[in-house]
């Protein structure tokens, strides 16, 4: 005979209104309770994650919170300190432009653009000038002097002979006259001496703004001799001690 039992709510939930199979005796209430058994277990495991996920949800968000402002603090501190380093390193750079502009103002002003690098030209033009008219006056002179001593020692008037010693004379005080043109030459190039080593020290004090000469160099463009043919070889009079110099001695060594 069917077995008449009272059905439970989570049978209910399960297989709503269907009619329960019909049991054997002695099989519907061992069956019954393992079933129910397993269901209880299947609904504390659903419940159990849910439960869980309550309980994080409750505690892991301020804890999360907590996690992610320390972590966003200590970013703002790394990029607080790079600021600060940068802010540095622009003040450096500000200061050097800043003196940079300076020197090159004292430079514009007092060499460029007034009357010292005019002035420079003027007293190298006038060396120039003054070195070729005394080459002239001298050479003039000795060739006066040398003809005047050919023709004393033909003559045999004594009024000719004084005639031509007294040229002789004029030619020679004429030859110290031009001589002074040493002096003058000295002071004009000192003058111009003085203007470049004045903007030599206004460009060495920049130099040294920017990290010295090495640091300048570094950037220098290589140097490329574009001179060609017989320009390539005039290359003037060379320094004592520079190289490729040659004395007067090693000439001379040269014909011995």
């Amino acid at each position: 005979m069917p077995v008449n039992r009272r059905r439970f709510r989570i049978e209910q939930a399960f297989v709503g209104d269907m009619p329960m199979p019909a049991a054997a005796d002695g099989e519907a209430g061992p069956m019954h309770r393992e079933i129910m058994n397993e269901l209880r277990s299947i609904r504390a495991q659903m419940a159990a994650p849910a439960n869980g996920a309550a309980t994080s949800a409750a505690v892991d968000p301020a804890a999360q919170q907590i996690a992610e402002s320390q972590a966003l603090l200590e970013t703002y501190r790394a990029q607080i300190e790079q600021c600060e380093k940068l802010k540095v390193e622009l003040d450096l750079i500000y200061d050097a432009i800043n003196r940079t502009k300076r020197e090159i103002a004292v430079l514009h002003g007092k060499s460029f653009d007034g009357n010292e690098m005019s002035k420079a030209s003027g007293e190298l033009g006038a060396v120039v000038g003054g070195t070729e008219e005394a080459t002239q006056q001298i050479l003039e002179a000795a060739e006066a002097i040398d003809q005047a001593a050919s023709a004393l020692g033909k003559v045999n008037s004594p009024d000719q002979q004084k005639v031509l010693s007294e040229e002789i004379s004029e030619r020679v005080v004429s030859i110290f006259e031009a001589c002074n043109f040493q002096d003058l030459t000295g002071q004009r190039i000192s003058k111009v001496m003085s203007t470049m080593k004045f903007i030599e020290n206004h460009i060495t004090v920049m130099m040294d703004i920017w990290g010295g000469v090495d640091a300048i160099r570094a950037h220098a463009p290589p140097i490329v001799d574009e001179r060609e043919g017989d320009a390539k070889l005039l290359n003037g009079p060379k320094l004592d001690g520079e190289a490729g110099h040659a004395s007067q001695n090693d000439i001379d060594a040269l014909f011995d």
